[in-house]
């Protein structure tokens, strides 16, 4: 993932949404010695007993990408599991993406593009895709639920900001619930 700025990762609100539903979560980025405004990646665990591993996230169930431009730069798939759920920023298909073999081969991933940046744009006035993705990720997942997502957001952002960041959630969520329904996920 790549977030805008580190108190902004898509990973600290999926873990203050796992909190608030009573679960046990976890997340942290990971920076490497990059250079500014390089990729980052952000990791997040949930679970319902307390977590105890501090490690990396070697074999993630979910993914979600923010820029699809690093789909054929990075190996960002390595180590998913069988049948995780991909998730991209992208107005494009898996065909168009490159990526049909992995929505249809052995590993049978569930992959869906949601158009992030442009409901941003639409709802929040910005191209920050972060919070339309976990909305998306809500639905498609069901690992944190929407009403949990919008009082974190809530609880992150000034009132004015954060109105049309679950205008963005809420739009991402049904647009996403549609997917999954056509794919029959």
């Amino acid at each position: 993932m790549k977030p805008a700025s580190p108190d902004r990762a898509p990973g600290d609100l999926i873990s203050v949404s796992a909190f608030i539903e009573g679960r046990h979560a976890q997340a942290f980025p990971s920076f490497g010695s990059e250079r500014m405004g390089a990729p980052v990646m952000a990791f997040c665990r949930i679970d319902d007993k307390p977590i105890r591993l501090r490690e990396p996230v070697l074999e993630p169930d979910a993914l979600i990408i923010q820029d699809a431009t690093l789909l054929h730069q990075v190996d960002l798939f390595n180590g998913l599991r069988p049948r995780a759920c991909i998730l991209i920023n992208a107005t494009k298909g898996a065909d168009e993406l490159g990526l049909a073999g992995f929505a249809r081969g052995i590993q049978q991933y569930r992959l869906h593009a949601i158009p992030a940046t442009d409901l941003a744009l639409e709802h929040v006035g910005r191209k920050v895709p972060n919070v339309p993705l976990l909305g998306a990720f809500a639905a498609l997942t069901g690992l944190i639920g929407l009403a949990s997502l919008e009082r974190a957001i809530g609880e992150k952002f000034p009132a004015a900001v954060a109105e049309r960041n679950v205008a963005a959630a809420r739009a991402a969520f049904e647009i996403a619930g549609r997917v999954a329904e056509a794919a029959g996920a």
